[in-house]
């Protein structure tokens, strides 16, 4: 087991393309890890894209490097290391017991020569599903298999390949990859102290959002990969039903999404919050609804699925889609088809039996949402695991 008398001056790498202030699911899950490493051994550190927005006071360094804008894609950034003279220069001054790459761009790219460089192991999790997002932008799929491709020769050559649920597994194997992988989830930071209506109460009263208002909340980017355009069909298809959403995140697709539902005379009924990195906020936010709508068949392993859960709040997914893998459809959650109609009549069929509602987001809290804490011991170990397999390996080779 790895600990502060075990590692003395080695560092745990953390590397990733998004850290906050840019907020999604592997950015909140990055900083987890990074959070949670450093609390538990006292030497863990984030390597990251530069942001100009970012004023870092974490508990542990932060390593940024050379990044601009991506077009068509924020508040997203496209990361420079090797231009980066001084970033570069830093890096070869550290030494790493393990690196950890949670994506296989820019980041990820670097945690593969620090680990080639410094003869260490790699994990890398396989998050996204990286196929759609350039296929929205690439209309050649001759390029979109050969970027595919390439990223798959990444996590081909790391020392352990990581997905955050089962399910992801199907996604990877389609891209491709034949190595082995292991399934360690992610876990949420938000959680209930008292009970799920006294919180509820609360953050209604904080929100200003009357006691008997049925709401609704999706958490995440405003991309249409995410079925944002047939969720916003859905709450059309509502009709005179009485609801309140709530739009958390920000993306590439908000303005039209704001003109959809302006276009559908929904924007009494609709509210885009903009994106929130106040974490005691979003929780007031998922405390508040009473059902978290998710009709994603773009994510592999929503963080915010897990994250409604441990408030209590139960979601409501697509069946078939690989996020749906941890629920099970009247029991820790809900599941529809890919038709506002059918997705608009399930809404209305949940919200009209309350006390089920609230059973089946309990059951969700128990289990689908593990606290980061847990997740982090599971963590270590397997770091332990493969550093003792990597150094007998080294030896051997001697």
């Amino acid at each position: 087991m790895l600990s502060q008398n075990s590692i003395v001056s080695p560092l745990l790498g953390v590397f990733n393309d998004s850290f906050p202030p840019v907020m999604d699911g592997v950015s909140v899950a990055t900083k987890n890890y990074a959070y949670w490493l450093q609390k538990k051994t006292g030497h863990a550190c984030v390597i990251t894209p530069r942001c100009p927005e970012s004023t870092d006071n974490e508990p542990y360094p932060i390593y940024r490097y050379t990044s601009f804008p991506i077009p068509f894609r924020k508040p997203y950034r496209y990361g420079i290391p090797y231009v980066d003279r001084g970033f570069i220069n830093k890096m070869y001054q550290l030494s790493f017991k393990l690196v950890h790459a949670h994506c296989p761009f820019s980041s990820g790219t670097v945690a593969m020569k620090i680990a080639r460089r410094q003869g260490i192991p790699i994990v890398a999790t396989f998050h996204s599903k990286y196929r759609s997002d350039f296929e929205r932008v690439i209309p050649n799929k001759f390029v979109v298999d050969l970027i595919i491709k390439n990223i798959m020769k990444f996590y081909e050559m790391a020392d352990e390949v990581w997905i955050p649920q089962a399910d992801v597994e199907e996604t990877i194997r389609e891209y491709g990859f034949k190595g082995h992988v292991e399934v360690v989830d992610n876990g949420s930071d938000l959680y209930i102290d008292e009970t799920k209506q006294v919180l509820r109460q609360q953050a209604r009263n904080e929100l200003g959002i009357p006691e008997d208002e049925n709401v609704f909340l999706f958490v995440g980017q405003h991309i249409w990969e995410k079925n944002t355009a047939l969720l916003i069909k859905t709450l059309d298809s509502l009709g005179d039903f009485p609801f309140k959403m709530f739009f958390i995140g920000t993306g590439y697709a908000e303005k039209e999404m704001k003109m959809m539902v302006n276009n559908r005379h929904l924007s009494d009924k609709v509210t885009f919050v903009g994106q929130l990195v106040d974490r005691q906020l979003l929780t007031q936010y998922y405390a508040a609804s009473d059902l978290f709508l998710f009709p994603s068949m773009y994510d592999n392993a929503p963080l915010v699925v897990r994250e409604a859960a441990a408030l209590q709040t139960p979601s409501l997914l697509l069946k078939d889609s690989t996020s749906s893998g941890i629920i099970r459809d009247g029991f820790n959650g809900f599941l529809s088809y890919d038709q506002p109609e059918y997705f608009a009549t399930s809404i209305k069929n949940i919200v009209r039996r309350k006390q089920r509602m609230q059973e089946v987001g309990y059951i969700a809290s128990r289990t689908i949402a593990r606290p980061w804490n847990d997740i982090i011991d599971e963590v270590i170990d397997r770091y332990s695991n493969i550093i003792s397999r990597k150094n007998l390996l080294s030896r051997k080779c001697v």
